[in-house]
């Protein structure tokens, strides 16, 4: 980035005078918020107590961390809770892309302070508050900042419309020639209202796109001035005296085929007026979310035809406040006879997140620039009526639209109060972020968010309580209310076509003392009662300040099984899903509540039958209860969880009677050491058993029902037998690998009876070791292309070539997942 020394005068027509000065291009993507840091995964903020009430003027009753951080996009708040001297959080895996983001304290009655650290200069010139942060990735290399980019200046003029002195902003290409004698082509791009030139920058990483774009070539070499033209006259501000400006300071062309003009909201609607009433003046014109002002005239039409060499229109999802809008223009410029091209409904973007890459598909169209085509955005959709959203008063639980659109509105309950939030599970890794809502005229509380895609549980927050929604009578348990939005993911909690599932039941027995209690019992479509052979049981336990019905409301339980076994994935089995508050663990368990489900439901006593799975508390008592009563459970899951103590064990009996006992946790989960503390012991003691490695997330069920998803199948499935790996891994002892180089393992399966076995599924990952402990587990990557890390049966043996290139040195294992078991070889890396 150059700076230039000084200030150039330049004479100008008229009453246009002008300043350039060379100025920072970006500074919002500085690291310049020191309560802000980050690593590969995760954004931390910490922001000292002391200097927040400093700021705010007292001690707020709560301090968030407010940013488009929520899905798509959303502006969310994540609570920034008190840690010792500070108010902290962390919030990721974030997608790549721009965020921006402000520190907000709520004061005890219910006001609000918004503010960024005070060292850090203004990053956004019309929102004083906010700062940024760019978090690269591969999808977003088109805006991300590379060497030898272009020149940003700082542009004065006189604006004889506004009668003041304004400000614009140019890039010029990287190698721009002032003395060229080939004028370069312009592109002119206003901003809306409300908005200053410099958010082009600031926001809508301008110099970025434009850098990327000329450098790949798929742009032409150009200079482009981002200005804000809103006035009394924006068309007098533009030709009068933006671009005459430009053109005293840049060696830019004022040929119509050299010159384009473009906006978003108010700066688009600008561009399709000036269009109008002065076809010819741009050869190529843009329209960023834009509307016209009224029908276009068939002689408007007949002028923009023959002078405009392309016309673009843009518009986002049906969050886009222009969406309506861009209809009616849609269908103005058809029925006038205009020629256009339209880029189609952005399904998954609104606002800058869409503008940016607007500018980077404009550009790219340019001044005779070859490759691109004249239809539609890749994955975007037809703009066929405009959008009507639910009426006021017209839904109760949260409306779905046909694009992953929903709305929320509350009834007039909390007509009153002064803030409602929906709080939920938002974050990209489960955490529970806040979405505020606006009140209505009638005294109702509306959002609208999205796209979103998934499974999500929700409640809302009045005035900072914490409400159920009462609309909701379908949960009845719990204080979270269920959102599933169809869509690409979370396959596995989507609700199975009516009649396909199982039926879940309420199974009622003596506690003792004449206590009743209750528990849900899940069985397969295929349940018999009478069958011969009886099912296989999986006895599956809530949380602290949980109850019996978690798993089912929240956890998603039914929609797992019923996926797992339509698939084909899980042995049928009979689930029995109890509450553990109140009473002595084992002695409710042992004593009331397996008696009693072995006597209503075929299910099998013999313990090579019978699972133990909890998650959080449930996870403790579930390996206390492995290791207490041996024999009892072969399969053990713990999700979430560790030992509270060490208790003796007859490590010999633990080990013959388990077949799997696996571990799982979450690597922002409050338990995460305590499960990490748990498994050195394990490990200290001889006792056999998986880690899952760590998953992505909180302690929620996010990760909990992903953990259930992951150990279903492996329950009462057959036992392989593992055969051994050739060298250079040389069975379970230690081995050496180098780094850098195609590793050969291959290894064969048996069945329990010693039968070849040729149709299973080995899965290889890899773990960091560290004082004997597997850590975070991730698949081994494979030699082939576009290949994934199963091992593939031939020539009879498994067979999989694994790639150790870019591998630190250590310890790590190799552990090959056979679903009922994994076989981990444990090697140093050199």
């Amino acid at each position: 980035m150059s700076h230039s020394n000084g200030l150039r005068m330049v004479s100008l027509v008229a009453a246009a005078a002008l300043v350039v000065s060379g100025i920072a291009a970006a500074p919002a993507a500085a690291a310049t918020d020191t309560w802000h840091s980050n690593d590969d995964v995760y954004h931390y903020f910490k922001v000292p107590q002391s200097e927040a009430s400093s700021i705010v003027g007292g001690t707020p009753a709560t301090l968030e961390l407010e940013a488009n951080i929520g899905p798509s996009g959303t502006w969310s708040a994540l609570a920034l809770d008190p840690s010792g001297s500070d108010y902290a959080a962390n919030v990721g895996p974030l997608e790549p892309g721009l965020y921006h983001y402000q520190y907000t304290a709520t004061m005890p009655d219910r006001s609000k302070v918004s503010f960024r650290q005070p060292g850090s200069p203004v990053a956004v010139t019309s929102k004083p508050n906010w700062n940024t942060f760019f978090v690269p990735g591969e999808s977003v290399a088109w805006m991300d900042d590379i060497a030898a980019g272009g020149t940003v200046e700082e542009m004065s003029y006189r604006s004889a419309a506004a009668g003041e002195n304004r400000t614009a902003v140019v890039w010029t290409p990287p190698g721009y020639d002032s003395a060229r004698a080939e004028a370069y082509p312009v592109l002119y791009l206003l901003s809306s209202e409300g908005q200053t030139a410099r958010e082009w920058l600031e926001l809508g990483r301008a110099k970025q796109i434009l850098d990327n774009l000329v450098a790949g070539r798929d742009a032409k070499p150009m200079v482009v001035v981002m200005a804000d033209a809103n006035s009394a006259d924006p068309r007098a501000e533009l030709l009068n005296a933006i671009a005459p400006a430009a053109r005293a300071g840049y060696n830019i062309s004022s040929r119509p085929d050299s010159q384009a003009l473009a906006g978003v909201g108010t700066g688009a609607e600008q561009a399709i007026n000036i269009l109008r009433k002065d076809a010819g003046a741009f050869g190529y014109v843009g329209s960023f979310s834009g509307s016209a002002d009224g029908p276009i005239t068939k002689a408007e039409a007949k002028a923009i035809n023959k002078a405009t060499k392309l016309l673009r229109i843009y518009v986002g999802n049906t969050l886009d406040p222009s969406y309506n809008d861009n209809y009616d223009l849609l269908v103005g410029l058809k029925k006038s006879g205009v020629k256009y091209e339209f880029d189609g409904v952005n399904p998954d973007d609104a606002t800058w997140d869409a503008w940016r890459e607007n500018l980077r598909d404009f550009a790219s169209r340019l001044f005779g620039q070859k490759g691109a085509g004249h239809g539609a955005g890749k994955g975007h959709r037809p703009l066929t009526k405009r959008y009507q959203p639910p009426a006021a008063g017209s839904i109760t639980t949260p409306h779905i639209d046909p694009h992953g659109i929903v709305t929320f509105e509350t009834g007039t309950q909390w007509a009153d109060a002064k803030d409602v939030t929906i709080w939920g599970n938002w974050a990209p890794n489960g955490q529970w972020f806040r979405i505020p809502m606006a009140k209505q005229p009638d005294g109702r509380w509306r959002i609208t968010v999205g796209p979103l895609d998934g499974y999500y549980y929700y409640r809302y927050v009045v005035d900072g309580v914490d409400k159920k929604d009462p609309a909701d009578t379908v949960n009845t348990h719990v204080m979270e209310s269920q959102l599933f939005v169809p869509g690409k993911t979370d396959a596995m909690l989507a609700d199975v076509p009516k009649g396909k599932g199982g039926t879940v039941s309420l199974m009622t027995y003596d506690g003792g003392q004449g206590a009743e209690r209750y528990a849900y019992v899940w069985t397969p479509p295929s349940y018999d009662p009478d069958l011969e052979a009886a099912y296989p049981v999986l006895y599956l336990y809530h949380g602290g300040g949980q109850n019996y019905g978690s798993w089912l409301e929240t956890g998603r339980v039914k929609q797992i099984l019923d996926n797992h076994y339509l698939n084909g994935t899980m042995v049928p089995m009979v689930v029995v899903m109890p509450d553990q508050n109140g009473v002595d663990f084992w002695t409710d368990l042992s004593q009331h509540l397996m008696p009693t489900a072995a006597a209503k439901y075929n299910i099998s006593t013999d313990s090579d039958e019978q699972a133990l799975a909890g998650l959080s508390w449930g996870a403790m008592n579930t390996l206390s209860t492995w290791l207490s009563h041996p024999g009892e459970f072969a399969y053990i899951g713990a999700f979430s969880g560790g030992l509270l103590s060490y208790p003796t064990v007859d490590v010999q009996a633990v080990n013959e009677s388990t077949k799997l006992a696996r571990l799982y946790s979450g690597d922002v989960d409050f338990t995460y050491s305590f499960t990490q503390e748990s498994m050195r012991w394990l490990t200290s003691q001889g006792i056999k058993y998986e880690y899952a490695g760590t998953w992505v997330g909180p302690h929620g069920f996010d990760i909990w029902s992903a953990n259930l998803v992951d150990f279903v199948p492996r329950l009462f499935t057959p036992e392989y037998r593992f055969g051994g790996v050739r060298p250079p891994l040389a069975g379970d002892g230690s081995d050496v690998v180098r780094a850098g180089r195609a590793v050969p393992v291959t290894f064969t399966v048996t069945s329990e009876d010693g039968k070849t076995v040729t149709d299973a599924r080995p899965r290889l990952y890899l773990a960091r070791t560290t004082d004997g402990v597997a850590g975070d587990r991730v698949p081994a990557t494979p030699v082939q292309k576009n290949a994934d890390n199963t091992a593939r049966y031939r020539a009879g043996k498994y067979v999989f070539d694994w790639d150790t290139r870019g591998l630190a040195r250590g310890t790590y294992e190799l552990q090959i997942d056979l679903g009922s078991s994994v076989h981990a070889i444990a090697l140093t890396i050199n």
